[in-house]
């Protein structure tokens, strides 16, 4: 039986056996495992049993954990590991030394001790490898059925039983009971004999009275002569069944006892101990977890049919929506698709302009041409004239053959100008004359080449003031802006952030093979109050980490590295100010999609800042020690 074993600096070893899939470890007596000392928690610390390892967690972020001298904040733990928890030092063992082996000063154990000692101790080992089998068919096995019975043949073989049988309160518990606390009706899920076989007729086959007794309890119950009990010898199922042997223990999920595992032998007498009642306890903790995460998997499948029910009503093409914003965008798509007048969307970054521009593309009678993107903001200037319109052999140092341009690859298509605000001056005067005759000529040629093709530009900038500022021509404005598609941010969509995030996670987990299932409630309250600067990219992107780093079922506030409601620490004014500038950098970078030098240019700022702050955050430096400076900038 696995145990932990605490050494008090006065007095005995104490040992705890941990027959629980989680062992609490703290200071309050409520701990399962209750170390009263100095410099550890209330709840410092849990022992979970996944059924398979052992995983020593932190409780109390305060709090301090060592595994064999290691810091450590989660572990797996193996045989023999020493733990410090404060001034508390345990030792981890994968099954307990039998107490009638340890002689104690005044006495030495007798040749019969010895001997019932020796039986124990192989009991319980035949016990481990029982439980070590099933734990290797539990990573192979999918199929609820077949756990449950692999689970009852391993319990049946260990225990000597010639029956098992797998309890589950019905649904009067689980809902309106759960509520009152009142126990529903017991109801047998698995049932196998000592032949490996299912039962085929349960019927009179266990005690009524020795599983209620468990039920109401919350705790395992050994009877070694049930006819002969004081408390059940009276019971009509005992005496009609005339049992002998029986074992029970309790099935809980989330507090609450949701059924129970049963065990029995009718014809031998004190059949079962002590120990095979532990392990039966710890097969129990594992049939919870079994059924909960069935139920769990059942519960996200319903999710997922009932997201993409709700997909269908709140997509059009690859954009999903429902507020009322997204709905004027849909209509406006509606209308101006059919047509080739030009559009030019706008909306902050990351809010998926360019997945309008494609549905305005799809939806459009150019759907069958080709959708060119070109992205005027990552061009240098000297080559973009180049790019748009093409140029001829020998037109500049390089140009080693004639290369046509975007304009005419997207003839008979759409051509989609993204961070056209970007574009420079003296560009911007030669696109004009390309939108307004259709023509173009490519850089070292006077010969015209004409262009069919629609412009759907976009841009993150307010060109009205980048029309005032003299950075964008107004004419320019007016040939491009005949119909505007304003995408509102995330903050300002409401729920549709909530089904963005649930597509988004159904679309990466299957990409990335990650056996993440879904959010955590905690988590979804999360993404539903974050600001999201960096919009529909930034949330993207969130998940697509927490996917790949995330080993749980579901993603939680921490893995989406999102802040719970709450007050935020109070700070000194210079320390506020700098974790504010980093975290603003950090953001802006983000949002610019990891491009330093776009993110120097916005924050106004030389790129080797940038570089200063990414710096930190990878090499966090000690308290009071002098920041880099902008000489060790890495380029």
């Amino acid at each position: 039986m696995p145990i932990l074993k605490w050494f008090p600096s006065q007095g005995s070893p104490r040992t705890f056996v941990l027959y629980k899939p989680m062992s609490t470890i703290g200071r309050a007596l409520g701990n399962d495992v209750a170390v009263m000392t100095a410099g550890i928690s209330e709840t410092h610390a849990q022992v979970l049993f996944d059924g398979r390892d052992f995983n020593l967690e932190e409780v109390d972020k305060t709090g301090e954990i060592l595994i064999n001298g290691k810091k450590k904040r989660r572990a797996r733990l193996v045989h023999g590991d020493r733990i410090t928890l404060g001034d508390a030092e345990l030792q981890f063992s994968i099954f307990d030394e039998p107490v009638s082996m340890r002689p104690t000063p005044s006495s030495s154990p007798s040749i019969s001790d010895r001997a019932h000692a020796t039986d124990t101790s192989a009991m319980q080992l035949a016990g481990v490898r029982k439980l070590h089998e099933f734990s290797e068919k539990l990573m192979t096995m999918k199929n609820l059925d077949e756990l449950l019975e692999a689970m009852l043949d391993a319990v049946i073989d260990v225990t000597g039983a010639e029956k098992g049988l797998l309890l589950l309160l019905d649904d009067a518990y689980s809902e309106a009971g759960a509520a009152s606390g009142q126990a529903g009706k017991p109801v047998i899920r698995a049932s196998r004999h000592v032949t490996r076989e299912s039962i085929t007729d349960t019927t009179g086959t266990i005690s009524d009275s020795i599983v209620r007794r468990v039920l109401e309890s919350g705790r395992p119950l050994i009877v070694s002569d049930a006819l002969s009990d004081d408390v059940f010898s009276t019971s009509e199922s005992v005496v009609a069944l005339r049992l002998s042997s029986v074992m029970c223990a309790p099935l809980v999920s989330q507090g609450h006892v949701t059924g129970a595992l049963y065990v029995g032998n009718d014809r031998v007498k004190g059949l079962f101990q002590k120990s095979q009642l532990e392990l039966l306890s710890i097969f129990a903790g594992q049939a919870s977890l079994i059924l909960q995460n069935a139920m769990l998997l059942g519960a996200l499948r319903v999710d997922k049919e009932k997201l993409a029910a709700e997909l269908k009503d709140k997509r059009f093409g690859e954009i999903i929506g429902a507020c009322p914003s997204m709905q004027e965008v849909d209509r406006k798509l509606g209308k101006v698709a059919t047509t080739d007048i030009s559009v030019l969307i706008t909306g902050e970054t990351g809010t998926g302009k360019e997945l309008i521009a494609r549905e305005v593309h799809r939806r459009s009678n150019r759907v069958n041409g080709p959708f060119i993107v070109i992205n005027c903001g990552a061009i240098p200037e000297n080559l973009i004239e180049s790019e748009l319109f093409g140029h001829v052999k020998g037109a500049f140092t390089g140009a080693v053959a004639s290369r046509p341009g975007k304009f005419q690859a997207a003839d008979k298509g759409t051509l989609f100008l993204d961070e056209i605000g970007e574009l420079p001056l003296n560009l911007q005067v030669k696109l004009l004359r390309a939108l307004q005759e259709r023509v173009v000529f490519r850089v070292g040629d006077s010969k015209p080449e004409k262009v069919d093709i629609r412009v759907v530009a976009a841009t993150n900038r307010v060109l009205e003031e980048e029309i005032k500022a003299g950075r964008f021509r107004e004419d320019l404005y007016y040939r491009l802006n005949v119909v505007n598609i304003f995408l509102p941010p995330l903050r300002e969509r409401g729920d549709d952030v909530l089904i963005i995030a649930k597509a988004l996670l159904t679309k990466y987990a299957d990409e990335l093979h990650s056996p993440v299932q879904g959010f955590t409630p905690q988590a979804l309250v999360a993404i539903r109050k974050s600001n999201w600067p960096g919009n529909i990219r930034q949330l993207e992107n969130r998940i697509k980490k927490a996917l790949v780093l995330c080993d749980k079922t579901l993603l939680g506030v921490e893995d989406l590295e999102l802040d719970q409601a709450g007050e935020s620490t109070i700070l000194p004014l210079e320390k506020a100010k700098e974790e504010f500038q980093r975290k603003y950098v950090l953001e802006v970078l983000e949002r610019n999609n990891g491009n330093r030098t776009q993110t120097a240019r916005d924050l106004g700022v030389d790129p080797r800042t940038i570089f200063r702050y990414l710096e930190r955050e990878q090499n966090p430096m000690p308290s009071g020690a002098g920041g880099s400076g902008p000489g060790s900038a890495r380029d």
